[in-house]
């Protein structure tokens, strides 16, 4: 591969597969990883970007992908997009549902940042980028655990961008508002009758606009 090239989890809808689309165009290599990549009907068109398979909940397909990946030539930059939302009361999830959130959202995004580091350090450079949202920085209501999950990911970063930056690695977050992405089909949402009048008032905040702007990805 040649020039800059990006490594990207969560690339097959969305913003990961916005971001790899403005990465092609500003001509870096990407490297767009996803659940089932042979299902992926676009990015596989474009040149200068491999697809590979990537659940970040699984800790030895993360070590495997990343071996991979380094394999093609250097990487510069790794984009953390991979997660869901989980809606509703705290009383009405499952522990399976709060324990998936956060093993998507913070652990998965927490391995493939440690799988990276050891190449970074080495390379004395390297950035990373983590989706993050306006819900790690300010609070919805129904949507706790997400929140929470989010939180962490704000701490995580601010944390280690302490401890990376002697070895000229870089962590960033992004937290966007509201963007008309598929994000919204991917949400679990768990309903309680106890919860009804603060789920429809807030979905109704979505709908309207009133909650947050909507933005194209």
């Amino acid at each position: 591969m040649n020039n800059k090239t990006i490594f990207i989890t969560g690339a097959s809808t969305g913003l990961g597969k916005a971001t790899a689309k403005l990465f092609l165009a500003e001509g870096w290599n990407v490297i767009a990883t996803m659940r089932s990549p042979e299902k992926e009907t676009e990015l596989n068109q474009l040149p200068n970007v491999m697809l590979l398979p990537l659940d970040v909940t699984n800790t030895y397909q993360i070590f495997e992908t990343v071996q991979k990946a380094l394999s093609l030539g250097p990487i510069d930059v790794v984009f953390n997009n991979a997660g869901y939302g989980l809606v509703g009361a705290v009383e009405s999830h499952t522990e399976q549902q709060i324990r998936a959130q956060f093993d998507t959202n913070f652990f998965g995004t927490l391995e493939v940042i440690r799988a990276f580091i050891p190449y970074f350090r080495q390379e004395h450079k390297g950035l990373f980028i983590n989706t993050t949202s306006l819900c790690g920085l300010v609070s919805n209501p129904q949507s706790a655990v997400y929140n929470a999950s989010k939180w962490a990911l704000q701490g995580l970063a601010e944390s280690m961008s302490y401890d990376l930056a002697q070895f000229g690695i870089g962590i960033k977050n992004v937290a966007p508002g509201g963007i008309k992405t598929d994000f919204t089909k991917g949400m679990q949402v768990t309903e309680d009758k106890a919860y009804e009048g603060t789920m429809a008032r807030m979905m109704e905040g979505f709908q309207d606009g009133t909650l947050m702007e909507f933005t194209e990805a």
